[in-house]
């Protein structure tokens, strides 16, 4: 199962005892997937047009608990009617009463999410989102999670206008207002182990580099002397600068620190630079 399964699945298991949130979840339920028709005898019906048994069960479950309704066995016109008042016309943005507290939010958008949300695999990349057919309902998902201090952005993508968050913290975050929590940590391990694979890559990256650039300095530098050996002659060299030239060429591997500790007295990285850095400017007078 994909990760998005997974939350659908801890999500769809999730029901909330207060009859408020329950009609705000039901309101998601109904208004992004659900189905309203007849059936053959002329009896009303409710049914949720969805792929996913988590979702229609959990649909099916709220309508029994907030309505008392047993949708196998049709609806008279005066529970249809009820319902219709209640939750207004699918495809609608839902009242702004049914979902006015903070808890009823969070209900809301764990239905929505059933309904249309999706979230790609955390171990390729961070994105979820909810896929709306028109634009009102999207600016309305939208505002709810803005409401959370969650940013989020919406796109037209073909016949869709997608709700959609991309950055790690902020998946987080709607995960918990969902309150998808065993999803939530399962992510936050995943972020934590991906932050330190690549801490870590840096680290060796950087480090990789710094070896690359001392070796390449170091070459450089016996490469000079050894022309100031061949055209100029140590001896005519100042004393410092001398025994800095035999230094290097005695220890080609070391580094400035370990250069300026085999002199006499000893010097620091900066003494050393500095007269490995006059050398240098000796060869390039020698090389014009």
């Amino acid at each position: 199962m994909s990760f998005s399964s997974d939350v659908k699945d801890e999500l769809g298991r999730q029901i909330n005892p207060a009859r408020h949130c329950q009609m705000a979840e039901l309101a998601a339920l109904l208004n992004f997937c659900g189905n309203y028709g007849k059936d053959k005898a002329g009896r009303y019906t409710i049914g949720f047009q969805t792929e996913n048994e988590v979702v229609a069960r959990k649909g099916f479950t709220l309508l029994k608990k907030t309505f008392n309704i047993d949708t196998e066995n049709g609806l008279n016109e005066n529970v249809m009617h009820a319902v219709l008042a209640k939750f207004g016309s699918p495809r609608e943005p839902v009242s702004s009463l049914l979902i006015k507290n903070t808890c009823c939010q969070r209900a809301f958008l764990r239905g929505a999410f059933l309904c249309i949300g999706s979230m790609s695999d955390p171990k390729k990349g961070y994105h979820l989102e909810f896929d709306c057919t028109d634009m009102p309902e999207a600016n309305q998902l939208k505002d709810l999670i803005q409401g959370f201090d969650i940013e989020a952005k919406i796109v037209l993508r073909k016949k869709y206008y997608v709700v959609y968050l991309k950055e790690g913290a902020g998946i987080v975050d709607i995960l918990n207002v969902m309150e998808a929590h065993v999803a939530l940590m399962e992510l936050e391990n995943l972020r934590i182990l991906k932050d330190m694979r690549n801490s870590i890559n840096r680290r060796v990256n950087c480090e990789a580099a710094n070896i690359t650039k001392t070796v390449n300095a170091a070459s450089r530098q016996i490469e000079d002397i050894k022309l100031i050996k061949a055209h100029y002659g140590f001896d005519n060299l100042p004393d410092n600068l001398r025994e800095m030239a035999l230094v290097r060429l005695e220890y080609q591997d070391a580094t400035l620190k370990e250069l300026g500790e085999a002199l006499s007295p000893t010097v620091g990285k900066s003494g050393v630079n500095h007269r490995l850095r006059k050398l240098s400017e000796l060869a390039d007078r020698i090389r014009v």
